[in-house]
């Protein structure tokens, strides 16, 4: 019974206030692990008492320098800092209070998305070139950092590029409509290039690193696009198992970052003609890539369109709790905006 009164004399010591929403994986030291191996996992990326849950024996054990019975202990240690059981409903809706929402820049936008880009889930824009992915993209760098509604304090964005779209003057431009300073825009856009889709995976370890080194500070992971160099390293019918299952791999990093440090992602995705839809009189035979292990992955879908002239519709493809509508915004100098009508 010792065990159950050690958990209840750490929850207390837990999280409390918003500037330790997780865990530090420090504490494992009172509980009998050394500094060296909480080294080796952080050079992992697992920085977080929580990451440990999150992250298989196996894949613990393939850590040079752990051993079966290390990594057996190491569970054991974190099983006693964390709650691994169940919670009620009415609990886990406390917790569910600590989500915040980014806004894109139009409120017609906000409003479909129920207040904006949500935290703690990924949230995938797809569509056509010219659509408006990188644009959106490029706005919510600089709205993440502009203080929001229901106490949102704003904060830091990490910028994960992939097909080199990525334009700081672009930045400049929107901060100007928000007139907020260009600098302090640019200091708090964090930003990679990513050359390989396992670079892409590689920078995900120093995502969670920097997550962890400046906890609350970071609000927003945008990688735009996610697809495009998984479309390229792996080609053809025979390397498509292999290639999805390294997407899933790196949707559940993902999506365990965004739950673990409290941030928003938000995701770009291309798309990909249909070549059998036309036997099936489909209206739109065009369909976004990365299959049904992407398509599960992501919180909320997004399908954007375009419009006439500068305008753009987005429409909700799939969401946990939001309805399937659609939503008017247009792409101006700077950045995403309210459609004139």
């Amino acid at each position: 019974m010792k065990v159950a009164e050690d958990q209840v004399v750490e929850d207390d010591t837990g999280f409390q206030d918003d500037e330790s929403f997780f865990q530090d994986i420090d504490l494992l030291q009172k509980h009998g692990i050394n500094m060296a191996d909480i080294k080796k996992l952080k050079s992992v990326g697992i920085c977080t008492v929580k990451g440990i849950q999150m992250t298989t024996r196996k894949a613990l054990c393939n850590i040079k320098g752990l051993s079966e019975a290390k990594v057996e202990k190491i569970k054991e240690a974190a099983g006693k800092l964390l709650n691994v059981g169940f919670q009620t409903a009415f609990e886990y809706s406390a917790k569910r209070k600590q989500v915040f929402h980014v806004t894109t820049g139009s409120q017609e936008f906000d409003k479909l998305l129920g207040g904006g880009i949500e935290s703690m889930a990924i949230t995938e824009a797809f569509g056509e070139f010219r659509t408006g992915k990188t644009q959106l993209s490029h706005t919510l760098c600089v709205t993440a950092q502009l203080p929001g509604e229901d106490g949102y304090s704003g904060g830091k964005v990490i910028f994960i590029d992939t097909e080199n779209t990525f334009r700081p003057d672009r930045l400049r431009d929107i901060a100007d409509r928000f007139s907020v300073d260009h600098d302090a825009v640019l200091d708090n856009v964090l930003y990679a290039r990513a050359y390989t889709s396992e670079h892409q995976m590689e920078l995900l370890d120093f995502v969670a690193a920097k997550f962890h080194e400046e906890g609350g500070v970071f609000k927003l992971l945008i990688i735009d696009s996610i697809m495009a160099l998984f479309r390229v390293d792996f080609s053809g019918r025979g390397e498509l198992a292999e290639r999805q299952q390294k997407l899933a791999q790196m949707l559940s990093r993902l999506q365990k970052i965004s739950e673990e440090y409290n941030v928003a992602v938000f995701v770009t995705n291309q798309m990909t003609a249909d070549p059998g839809a036309g036997m099936t009189f489909q209206a739109d035979p065009k369909k976004p890539i990365g299959g049904h292990i992407l398509a599960h992955a992501s919180t909320t879908r997004i399908s954007l369109r375009k419009g006439r002239g500068e305008m753009r519709i987005a429409k909700i493809f799939d969401s946990p709790d939001m309805p399937e509508n659609e939503a008017t915004f247009a792409i101006s100098g700077g950045g995403v905006t309210d459609a004139k009508e």
